[in-house]
């Protein structure tokens, strides 16, 4: 028997199929074979249609049953991971009224800091634990007042997993997580922030039935069945944004576990039963996965924009032919690189730096004595330095981390990059090999076995290795201490 889990990207669709009884992947299937496109009607619009989310999803779950042979009527469980912070805007009938608006677009920015100034910085913080900033709430504020004839038409709003369970179900519903990423969320009263929806004007019928995290959320309708080829009555367990998912699939539950991602941009997501709002200009707080009223478990979530865009631009600027050349390369070079330093926020702006575009900076570079392994070493440096910035604003809003995993792609297969963030730390970093669409099929477990369970076959099945503090860590803190003054001198010159 198996479990089958969907991640619902702004780029593809994953479908990953997991042997139920053993959380052995067994195989993922991508749809469509280039990146889907995003509709930009405007300077930092971003819209996709629902549609081919649904269209991509029935292809890679047709083609990863083909490709398995396996009888769809052997899959016990279905798990949804999606992009987080969309709006999704659904007719009585159940049809997509205009395209979704989704996380990368900006165009609410300015109706959430009205909101924030209007209704108290405080009380936000307090009991959204957030800004309503540029999500869902602020965006589906932003139809109400630019598009009043789409809005008269809602029936229900959801989130991008919200609506792909729908399409295999015909059941409309959302989770207490997927809320508070949406901003919807009172954490101090548990109860949808009714005075958020009263402030922006917005009905609270719109919100659809509310679901556990982990639970019968709804069984597959005939008509999901035959458009996703699976069979009729399949049950779907699991729902999820993103991060938190990431978080799942890394084992992260609990206070003092982190979950760590090194793309393109950067993330740190930590685990507090803290509710502190110190920090809330600077990270996000959601609802994890495991949040009840009674346990409060809270995803603090930093991002770092500018991370292995960094990377990726030497590897397009050097005379150097991989990734791998370029480890080689820093390698060569001691800790510190020989004092150049790297500041890699050239990604636009940095929210953990509130919101200061500072670009990169290269600093310290000697003609005579520095090549190009010196910028190879100082740019993994300077990233992994961000990192650890990063971790002592989330440590100054209460996190304590005691463990930190990351999956076994991008920038933390480098060792010097996890090397030094695990020196500076002082805390192993545990590296496995996973995906948030395999995350999302075992997840299907949790809902059977607990998490217990869940946390035994996740060590069993994908724990590659750990990267442990250095010996000597006093090079590491000489380099980044340099870093730091550098960031902090250009912070006040900005």
């Amino acid at each position: 028997m198996y479990f089958i889990g969907f991640d619902i990207g702004s780029s593809s669709i994953k479908a990953a199929l997991v042997e139920a009884r053993t959380g052995k992947p067994l195989g993922v299937a991508i749809a469509p074979e280039k990146e889907m496109a995003m509709l930009a009607l405007e300077t930092g619009w971003a819209e996709q249609s629902p549609e081919e989310w649904w269209k991509y999803v029935c292809q890679a779950s047709k083609k990863l049953i083909a490709d398995h042979r396996i009888d769809p009527g052997q899959i016990e469980g279905i798990g949804v991971s999606y992009q987080m912070h969309g709006l999704v805007l659904l007719d009585r009938q159940g049809e997509v009224i205009r395209d979704a608006v989704i996380w990368c677009d900006s165009r609410a920015v300015a109706i959430g800091q009205k909101a924030f100034d209007d209704l108290g910085n405080s009380r936000c913080s307090e009991q959204l634990l957030n800004s309503p900033g540029n999500f869902t709430s602020s965006k589906l504020k932003w139809v109400k007042e630019h598009e009043p004839e789409n809005y008269a038409r809602v029936y229900k709003f959801m989130l991008p997993g919200d609506y792909i369970a729908f399409r295999l179900s015909g059941m409309m519903n959302t989770t207490i997580s997927g809320l508070s990423e949406g901003i919807f969320w009172d954490f101090s009263k548990n109860d949808i922030a009714s005075w958020l929806m009263d402030y922006y004007g917005l009905d609270a019928g719109l919100i659809p039935e509310i679901v556990p995290t982990f639970a019968l959320q709804s069984e597959v309708s005939k008509r999901g069945a035959e458009e996703a080829g699976l069979q009729e009555g399949t049950p779907i367990l699991y729902r999820a944004g993103d991060q938190p998912n990431n978080a799942l699939s890394l084992n992260v539950f609990y206070p003092g576990e982190v979950a760590a991602t090194g793309g393109t941009s950067g993330v740190m997501y930590a685990i507090t039963d803290n509710l502190s709002v110190k920090e809330s200009s600077r990270v996000n707080n959601f609802a994890h996965v495991n949040y009840t009223p009674d346990n409060k478990y809270i995803g603090k979530l930093l991002c770092i924009n500018g991370a292995g865009i960094q990377y990726r631009w030497l590897l397009n600027n050097l005379d150097v032919n991989s990734y791998e050349e370029m480890n080689t390369l820093a390698a060569s070079v001691p800790v510190g690189a020989d004092g150049v330093v790297i500041l890699p926020f050239g990604n636009g702006a940095e929210r953990m730096l509130n919101n200061l575009q500072l670009g990169t900076r290269m600093v310290n570079i000697n003609l005579n004595n520095h090549n190009k392994a010196h910028l190879c070493r100082a740019a993994l440096e300077g990233i992994a330095f961000s990192f650890v910035y990063g971790m002592e604003i989330m440590k100054s809003d209460g996190v304590e981390a005691r463990v930190i995993r990351a999956g076994n792609d991008n920038l933390f297969r480098s060792p010097i990059f996890s090397e030094t963030i695990a020196s500076l730390i002082d805390q192993e970093i545990e590296i496995y090999n996973t995906t948030g669409a395999i995350g999302a099929a075992r997840a299907c477990q949790v809902h059977r076995d607990g998490l217990e369970a869940y946390g035994r076959q996740l060590k069993k099945n994908d724990y590659v290795m750990s990267y442990k503090p250095a010996a000597d860590k006093n090079p590491y803190m000489l380099a980044y201490q340099k870093w730091k003054n550098e960031l902090e001198i250009n912070i006040k010159t900005n």
